[in-house]
């Protein structure tokens, strides 16, 4: 794979991974503009490890709270803010988990990596994404909302393996839906992403350890992948989270309905 078609999927892995576009989609649609052979699920997955350093870092002192909810639920003490939080993440991650793994080991995956999907996903969850911004009444964070709030979210994620439909976007329309608000629904969107993009750069290592050592070349692209993403992710993370709340959700919806538009032409 050339250096150039890598640079180019780590660089849009790292921008759209957590914007409500649907990184998947365009990960997918990549080799279609450049000419180029599709990259294939295991490189894909390899970006989002790039992905879920950027989020850690970003959201260091949280991934801490979490740790320290961790220890404090392990001894008893479930009435913290940590615990708070580490019992919330930990309702609303399973679904995901289980639908991402089940869709990995039927290998099934590529069969969702249709452009046709990718189009009518980005049309379909444009509208509600918008519609749940626009109409919501802000009642705080999932902490005020409780374990409800966390599993409506989490359910909503398993839609994310549908590419197009976006995982940061279904489960911020999901956040919005139930009057959390900008801010605290993308902060919890992401920190909801640690586990399944784990679970997800987990699967690649497995993978390509399975190819062994005459797959250096994989592993090789696969690196470059994943720290360039990286890089690239937390600039946007940094760069969203101040504009989000300022210009919210609309330009994103409106940006998704002319994907779908130029590929549905394209398809044409």
């Amino acid at each position: 794979m050339g250096m150039l078609q890598l640079v180019v999927l780590a660089i849009i892995q790292g921008i759209t991974e957590f914007l409500p576009v649907s990184s998947s989609a365009h990960l997918i649609l990549a080799p279609m503009v450049l000419g180029t052979a599709d990259q294939g699920p295991l490189i894909d997955l390899m970006a989002h490890g790039g992905s879920l350093i950027a989020v850690i870092a970003y959201y260091r002192k949280d991934v801490g709270m979490v740790l320290l909810g961790m220890k404090d639920t392990a001894f008893g003490r479930f009435a913290t803010d940590n615990a708070r939080l580490f019992l919330l993440l930990a309702i609303a991650t399973p679904p995901g988990i289980v639908a991402g793994g089940a869709l990995f080991l039927s290998g099934h995956a590529d069969a969702l990596r249709d452009p046709k999907i990718i189009a009518l996903a980005s049309l379909v969850f444009a509208l509600p994404l918008w519609a749940a911004d626009r109409w919501a009444r802000e009642k705080g964070s999932v902490e005020s909302r409780g374990w409800k709030a966390a599993l409506f979210i989490g359910l909503a994620q398993v839609l994310a393996f549908i590419p197009g439909t976006s995982r940061s976007g279904i489960t911020m329309t999901a956040a919005r839906a139930l009057g959390i608000t900008r801010f605290q629904a993308a902060r919890f969107s992401m920190l909801m992403s640690i586990p399944l993009l784990g679970a997800l750069a987990l699967a690649a290592g497995v993978e390509l350890s399975l190819k062994g050592a005459g797959n250096s070349a994989g592993l090789t692209d696969g690196l470059v992948v994943l720290g360039l993403s990286a890089l690239v992710a937390y600039g946007a993370i940094a760069i969203f989270m101040r504009l989000v709340e300022r210009i919210g959700l609309l330009p994103f919806a409106l940006y998704r309905v002319a994907l779908s538009v130029v590929i549905l032409l394209v398809l044409a």
